[in-house]
Protein backbone atom coordinates (compact mmCIF):
# COMPACT_ATOMS: atom_id res chain seq x y z
CA UNK A 1 0.00 0.00 0.00
CA UNK A 2 1.65 3.38 -1.40
CA UNK A 3 0.74 6.68 0.22
CA UNK A 4 1.88 9.78 0.37
CA UNK A 5 3.22 11.21 3.32
CA UNK A 6 0.08 13.74 3.62
CA UNK A 7 -2.48 10.02 2.91
CA UNK A 8 -0.78 8.15 5.13
CA UNK A 9 -1.19 11.09 7.81
CA UNK A 10 -4.87 11.00 7.13
CA UNK A 11 -5.45 7.43 7.06
CA UNK A 12 -3.70 6.84 10.63
CA UNK A 13 -5.54 10.06 12.03
CA UNK A 14 -9.04 8.51 10.77
CA UNK A 15 -7.59 5.14 12.35
CA UNK A 16 -6.71 6.72 15.83
CA UNK A 17 -9.78 8.50 16.14
CA UNK A 18 -11.85 5.14 15.51
CA UNK A 19 -9.88 3.04 18.03
CA UNK A 20 -8.79 5.39 20.44
CA UNK A 21 -12.44 5.21 22.06
CA UNK A 22 -13.09 3.82 25.78
CA UNK A 23 -15.87 1.73 23.92
CA UNK A 24 -12.34 -0.50 23.09
CA UNK A 25 -11.28 -0.63 27.07
CA UNK A 26 -13.19 -3.69 28.49
CA UNK A 27 -11.39 -6.03 25.80
CA UNK A 28 -8.04 -4.64 26.31
CA UNK A 29 -5.96 -5.05 29.44
CA UNK A 30 -5.99 -1.89 30.09
CA UNK A 31 -9.10 -2.62 31.76
CA UNK A 32 -7.44 -3.97 34.63
CA UNK A 33 -5.87 -0.92 35.84
CA UNK A 34 -8.88 1.28 34.95
CA UNK A 35 -10.77 -0.65 37.80
CA UNK A 36 -8.54 1.82 39.81
CA UNK A 37 -8.34 5.09 41.04
CA UNK A 38 -5.34 5.75 43.22
CA UNK A 39 -2.48 6.28 41.55
CA UNK A 40 0.09 3.58 42.61
CA UNK A 41 -2.36 0.76 42.06
CA UNK A 42 -2.92 1.85 38.36
CA UNK A 43 0.76 1.56 37.74
CA UNK A 44 1.14 -1.53 39.52
CA UNK A 45 -2.10 -2.82 38.05
CA UNK A 46 -1.11 -1.36 34.90
CA UNK A 47 2.59 -3.23 34.85
CA UNK A 48 1.54 -6.53 36.23
CA UNK A 49 -1.25 -6.56 33.02
CA UNK A 50 1.34 -5.64 30.76
CA UNK A 51 3.93 -8.02 31.58
CA UNK A 52 1.73 -11.27 31.24
CA UNK A 53 0.16 -9.40 27.58
CA UNK A 54 0.83 -12.10 25.29
CA UNK A 55 -1.32 -15.00 24.14
CA UNK A 56 -5.25 -14.90 24.06
CA UNK A 57 -6.45 -11.31 25.23
CA UNK A 58 -9.45 -13.09 26.92
CA UNK A 59 -7.01 -15.21 29.05
CA UNK A 60 -4.48 -12.18 29.65
CA UNK A 61 -7.86 -9.85 30.97
CA UNK A 62 -9.06 -12.77 33.41
CA UNK A 63 -5.54 -13.94 34.98
CA UNK A 64 -4.68 -10.01 35.12
CA UNK A 65 -7.36 -9.90 37.47
CA UNK A 66 -6.71 -13.03 39.16
CA UNK A 67 -3.61 -11.52 40.30
CA UNK A 68 -5.62 -8.58 41.74
CA UNK A 69 -7.56 -10.55 43.41
CA UNK A 70 -4.89 -12.26 45.13
CA UNK A 71 -3.44 -9.32 46.47
CA UNK A 72 -7.18 -8.41 47.76
CA UNK A 73 -7.80 -5.65 45.09
CA UNK A 74 -5.39 -3.38 46.88
CA UNK A 75 -1.99 -4.39 44.67
CA UNK A 76 -0.42 -1.14 46.56
CA UNK A 77 -1.28 -2.26 50.06
CA UNK A 78 -0.73 -5.39 49.37
CA UNK A 79 2.89 -4.82 48.16
CA UNK A 80 3.80 -2.28 50.36
CA UNK A 81 3.22 -4.61 53.70
CA UNK A 82 2.95 -8.19 52.56
CA UNK A 83 5.42 -10.49 53.95
CA UNK A 84 7.12 -13.69 53.39
CA UNK A 85 4.40 -15.30 54.40
CA UNK A 86 1.56 -13.76 52.03
CA UNK A 87 3.42 -14.49 49.29
CA UNK A 88 1.34 -17.95 49.51
CA UNK A 89 -1.49 -16.40 48.29
CA UNK A 90 0.26 -16.56 45.07
CA UNK A 91 1.20 -19.82 44.76
CA UNK A 92 -1.25 -21.12 42.46
CA UNK A 93 -0.98 -18.49 39.86
CA UNK A 94 0.30 -19.51 36.54
CA UNK A 95 -0.02 -17.29 32.98
CA UNK A 96 2.03 -19.59 30.06
CA UNK A 97 5.46 -19.31 31.23
CA UNK A 98 4.75 -16.64 34.07
CA UNK A 99 4.14 -18.40 37.10
CA UNK A 100 3.64 -17.57 40.86
CA UNK A 101 7.65 -17.57 41.00
CA UNK A 102 7.75 -15.10 38.52
CA UNK A 103 4.64 -13.00 40.37
CA UNK A 104 6.33 -13.10 44.23
CA UNK A 105 9.65 -12.05 42.66
CA UNK A 106 7.54 -8.78 40.91
CA UNK A 107 5.82 -8.33 44.24
CA UNK A 108 9.18 -8.21 46.26
CA UNK A 109 10.82 -6.09 44.13
CA UNK A 110 8.30 -3.64 44.19
CA UNK A 111 8.13 -2.98 47.22
CA UNK A 112 11.75 -2.29 46.87
CA UNK A 113 11.18 0.05 44.38
CA UNK A 114 8.34 1.77 46.27
CA UNK A 115 10.13 2.11 49.64
CA UNK A 116 13.43 2.48 48.53
CA UNK A 117 13.54 4.25 44.78
CA UNK A 118 11.08 6.92 45.18
CA UNK A 119 8.31 5.06 43.20
CA UNK A 120 7.41 3.52 39.43
CA UNK A 121 7.04 6.72 37.91
CA UNK A 122 11.06 7.49 39.40
CA UNK A 123 12.72 4.33 38.69
CA UNK A 124 11.31 4.63 34.64
CA UNK A 125 12.15 8.07 34.30
CA UNK A 126 14.78 9.36 36.54
CA UNK A 127 16.46 6.88 33.37
CA UNK A 128 15.66 9.97 30.79
CA UNK A 129 18.69 11.58 29.74
CA UNK A 130 19.23 15.12 28.25
CA UNK A 131 19.82 13.28 24.72
CA UNK A 132 17.21 10.50 25.34
CA UNK A 133 15.32 10.42 21.72
CA UNK A 134 12.51 7.63 23.09
CA UNK A 135 11.96 5.80 26.30
CA UNK A 136 14.95 2.73 25.86
CA UNK A 137 16.82 4.69 28.82
CA UNK A 138 13.79 4.87 31.01
CA UNK A 139 13.31 0.59 30.49
CA UNK A 140 17.07 0.23 31.03
CA UNK A 141 16.80 2.40 34.35
CA UNK A 142 13.84 0.78 35.72
CA UNK A 143 15.11 -2.51 34.42
CA UNK A 144 18.36 -2.53 36.30
CA UNK A 145 16.48 -1.14 39.93
CA UNK A 146 14.29 -4.14 39.48
CA UNK A 147 16.53 -6.71 38.98
CA UNK A 148 19.73 -5.69 41.45
CA UNK A 149 20.88 -7.87 43.63
CA UNK A 150 19.06 -11.17 41.67
CA UNK A 151 19.57 -14.40 43.24
CA UNK A 152 20.23 -17.08 40.56
CA UNK A 153 16.79 -18.63 42.00
CA UNK A 154 15.18 -15.28 40.34
CA UNK A 155 17.25 -15.29 36.63
CA UNK A 156 14.48 -17.10 34.98
CA UNK A 157 12.01 -13.89 35.64
CA UNK A 158 14.85 -11.56 33.41
CA UNK A 159 12.75 -12.81 30.26
CA UNK A 160 9.69 -11.61 31.42
CA UNK A 161 11.17 -7.73 31.81
CA UNK A 162 13.09 -7.24 27.87
CA UNK A 163 15.74 -5.04 27.42
CA UNK A 164 15.92 -2.34 24.37
CA UNK A 165 19.96 -2.33 24.77
CA UNK A 166 19.78 -6.27 24.19
CA UNK A 167 17.67 -5.11 21.12
CA UNK A 168 14.09 -6.31 22.07
CA UNK A 169 11.22 -4.34 20.82
CA UNK A 170 9.96 -4.68 24.81
CA UNK A 171 6.49 -4.65 23.42
CA UNK A 172 4.79 -5.14 26.79
CA UNK A 173 7.10 -2.03 28.78
CA UNK A 174 6.49 0.43 25.89
CA UNK A 175 2.67 -0.20 25.70
CA UNK A 176 2.99 0.03 29.71
CA UNK A 177 4.45 3.52 29.08
CA UNK A 178 1.70 4.49 26.65
CA UNK A 179 -0.73 3.57 29.47
CA UNK A 180 1.18 5.62 31.80
CA UNK A 181 2.57 9.13 30.16
CA UNK A 182 0.09 9.81 27.24
CA UNK A 183 -2.89 12.16 28.17
CA UNK A 184 -5.75 13.47 26.27
CA UNK A 185 -9.35 13.82 26.55
CA UNK A 186 -10.70 10.10 25.01
CA UNK A 187 -10.04 8.49 28.20
CA UNK A 188 -8.02 5.25 27.36
CA UNK A 189 -4.86 6.15 28.41
CA UNK A 190 -4.16 7.51 31.87
CA UNK A 191 -1.34 10.39 31.78
CA UNK A 192 -0.69 10.01 35.36
CA UNK A 193 3.47 10.49 34.65
CA UNK A 194 4.34 14.00 34.22
CA UNK A 195 7.78 13.09 34.41
CA UNK A 196 8.36 11.64 31.05
CA UNK A 197 7.20 13.24 27.58
CA UNK A 198 4.79 11.56 25.63
CA UNK A 199 7.19 13.07 22.91
CA UNK A 200 9.93 10.33 23.64
CA UNK A 201 7.12 7.70 23.24
CA UNK A 202 7.31 4.43 20.87
CA UNK A 203 4.34 2.52 19.48
CA UNK A 204 4.68 -1.17 20.78
CA UNK A 205 5.93 -4.00 18.24
CA UNK A 206 4.23 -7.41 17.70
CA UNK A 207 3.10 -9.49 15.06
CA UNK A 208 0.18 -7.51 14.10
CA UNK A 209 1.14 -4.24 13.97
CA UNK A 210 4.48 -5.59 12.71
CA UNK A 211 2.24 -6.68 9.75
CA UNK A 212 0.52 -3.15 9.42
CA UNK A 213 3.58 -1.59 9.40
CA UNK A 214 5.22 -3.31 6.84
CA UNK A 215 1.87 -2.64 4.67
CA UNK A 216 2.13 1.24 4.84
CA UNK A 217 5.66 0.97 4.40
CA UNK A 218 6.43 2.07 7.82
CA UNK A 219 8.98 -0.83 8.07
CA UNK A 220 11.45 -2.40 5.89
CA UNK A 221 13.07 -4.39 8.27
CA UNK A 222 11.86 -8.13 8.66
CA UNK A 223 12.40 -8.53 12.51
CA UNK A 224 10.02 -7.01 15.36
CA UNK A 225 13.44 -6.05 17.29
CA UNK A 226 14.29 -2.41 18.30
CA UNK A 227 15.97 -1.67 15.28
CA UNK A 228 12.70 -1.81 13.73
CA UNK A 229 11.11 -0.09 16.72
CA UNK A 230 13.50 3.01 15.95
CA UNK A 231 12.59 2.57 12.16
CA UNK A 232 9.30 2.99 12.82
CA UNK A 233 9.92 5.68 15.26
CA UNK A 234 11.40 8.15 11.93
CA UNK A 235 8.21 8.33 10.06
CA UNK A 236 6.00 8.60 13.18
CA UNK A 237 7.49 11.45 14.83
CA UNK A 238 7.29 13.30 10.77
CA UNK A 239 3.27 12.79 11.76
CA UNK A 240 3.09 13.94 15.21
CA UNK A 241 6.63 14.60 17.15
CA UNK A 242 4.44 15.39 20.26
CA UNK A 243 2.45 12.35 20.42
CA UNK A 244 3.60 9.70 18.66
CA UNK A 245 2.57 6.44 20.53
CA UNK A 246 -1.30 7.93 19.23
CA UNK A 247 -0.77 5.14 16.40
CA UNK A 248 -0.26 2.51 18.38
CA UNK A 249 -4.51 2.78 18.21
CA UNK A 250 -4.26 2.84 14.65
CA UNK A 251 -1.92 0.10 14.19
CA UNK A 252 -3.43 -2.44 16.45
CA UNK A 253 -7.12 -1.65 15.24
CA UNK A 254 -6.31 -1.97 12.12
CA UNK A 255 -3.84 -5.88 13.02
CA UNK A 256 -6.62 -6.92 15.05
CA UNK A 257 -10.25 -5.86 14.11
CA UNK A 258 -9.71 -5.12 10.25
CA UNK A 259 -7.19 -7.81 9.60
CA UNK A 260 -5.51 -5.34 7.52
Amino acid sequence: MKLSKAELSDFLNEKVELYNNPNFIESDPISIPHSFSNKEDIEIAGLLSATIAWGQRKTIINNSFKMMEMMDNSPYEFILNHEQSDLQKLESFKHRTFNSLDLSFFVTRLKDIYKVHGGLEKAFSDGIKKESVDCSDAIENFRNLFFHEVGEENLRTKKHVSSPYKGSAAKRLIMYLRWMVREDNCGVDFGIWKSISPSLLSCPLDVHSGNVARKLGLIQRSQNDWKAVKEMDETLRILDANDPAKYDFALFGLGVFEKF
